[in-house]
């Protein structure tokens, strides 16, 4: 496995999901795909596949292929892929052609908006709206990101395998967004919102800890220490989350 293809693998997987809550939260995206009803496929060569569909005001991002896309995207390797989320590269349509407009005008200020979110700089970290975006979405990311690294890389699939079977729960206080991750045979499998009796818990304190937490701006141990984030349950299934949590930044810059 190369560090280009998991991060292709992060990116479809991980990066890409995000689309789904941009849509659902974010207003001026909302009422920009209302209207929206078409799927676009992702392809790349010796690499992951996923589709999006967008359909009455909703978005989901899955795994593999779909069978009757509205269009289809290739991708020559990995490295390609990963070239495009970084803003440098363009990938091949196979189908859609009638689509090109929506594909160059429409769906770019999509990507960009999530880019925006993603990309945070203390000056945009002091608006709230933005902070809670870039919160819900970090956090998305790295549970989705988990089950990738634990599939794909073998550092991961290592501390996968200890977490015993059950389910851990990540929340900010005291309404969320929240995150979890159902560890069962050495398989995880992450999931959106809370969950009852969780094995595990990580609660952080409120938006701005969760916020400096989850984009390692805060020490853990001091942060456990001072109450900022709480642990609860089997503090083992933590303590090896956290050692793939800490695995992202390697892939996903």
């Amino acid at each position: 496995m190369t560090a280009e293809l998991l991060t292709a693998n992060l990116n479809l997987h991980a990066v890409l999901k995000n689309l789904e809550d941009l849509v659902a939260y974010d207003e001026e995206v909302a009422a920009m795909a209302k209207d929206w009803n078409l799927s676009i496929q992702f392809i790349v060569k010796g690499g992951p596949k996923a589709h999006v569909t967008f359909s009455k005001g909703s978005c989901k991002v899955v795994k593999g292929m779909l069978k009757f896309p509205s269009v289809a995207l290739f991708f020559t390797s990995p490295a390609h892929l990963n070239r495009m989320f970084e803003g440098q590269g363009n990938p091949l349509p196979l189908k859609g052609f009638t689509r090109l407009g929506f594909m160059t005008k429409k769906f770019p200020k999509l990507t960009d908006k999530l880019t925006h979110y993603l990309k945070p700089t203390d000056e945009k970290l002091k608006d709230q709206s933005y902070l809670e975006m870039n919160t819900r979405l970090t956090l998305n990311t790295a549970a989705c990101a988990v089950k990738e690294l634990s599939l794909l890389d073998p550092a991961s699939e290592a501390c996968a395998k200890n977490i015993r079977d059950g389910t851990v729960l990540l929340k900010v206080l005291p309404d969320g967004p929240a995150v979890h991750l159902r560890a069962f045979d050495g398989k995880l499998e992450p999931g959106k919102g809370d969950v009852e009796r969780p094995m595990a818990r990580m609660l952080m304190r409120n938006q701005q800890v969760a916020n400096a937490f989850l984009n390692g701006k805060m020490d853990t141990f001091a942060a456990v220490v001072n109450g900022d984030v709480e642990i609860r349950g089997q503090v083992s299934m933590l303590d090896n989350l956290a050692i793939i949590l800490d695995r992202i930044p390697f892939f996903l810059k």
